[in-house]
């Protein structure tokens, strides 16, 4: 196999620009206004000033010029470390992810013939998951001449539902889907 150096530039330079693109901060000379509002590393304000003195005054700090508020009137502008700005932000996203719970859906299947220890289990199953935040997906699957009794499926629903107690909100009632009955239920939220 050939390696071609001036393909793996191309390709890497590529590689950049898109990082750059998603990151959308300008910094150093990629700043192009004329005129920048700058604020000093240790947050006291600098003044109005042109782009090549902010950076000049970025540089003898050993530090970078980056833009924070490009839509005010001149663009705002702060001297700091762009490389500790960047890491302090990705630690602050991913705290914020780990923070985040999404909501999942938790299928319970019945039977229309159910029996009650196997309806006590269901039961916990589905009280255990929105106990834990989910919403639930009770559904029934009619099978052969069952389709001819869905009046007894609506009842199964609604003693599991009314079995479920205070803490559950009947998202969305029973309901009859070609062979499948279904019914959402949800975490009653305290506003």
């Amino acid at each position: 196999m050939y390696f071609c150096p001036h393909l793996f530039i191309v390709v890497l330079w590529r590689c950049l620009t898109i990082a750059k693109k998603n990151n959308n901060t300008q910094i150093n000379e990629e700043i192009r206004d004329k005129e920048l509002r700058v604020i000093g590393s240790d947050g006291q304000q600098l003044g109005i000033m042109s782009a090549r003195d902010a950076l000049n005054i970025a540089e003898q700090k050993n530090l970078d010029l980056v833009k924070i508020a490009p839509q005010a009137t001149p663009p705002v502008c702060k001297i700091m470390d762009y490389g500790k700005y960047r890491f302090e932000q990705a630690k602050r996203e991913k705290e914020a992810r780990k923070n985040q719970h999404t909501v999942d859906i938790k299928e319970v299947r019945l039977s229309l013939n159910i029996d009650t220890h196997d309806f006590n289990t269901k039961l916990n199953n589905a009280l255990k998951f929105i106990n834990h935040g989910d919403k639930v997906k009770v559904s029934i699957r009619f099978r052969g001449r069952e389709m001819g009794h869905p009046e007894i499926g609506l009842e199964t629903m609604r003693r599991f539902a009314e079995a479920c107690g205070d803490g559950v909100v009947i998202e969305k009632p029973a309901k009859l889907e070609g062979r499948n009955m279904l019914m959402f239920l949800a975490p009653k939220t305290n506003k």
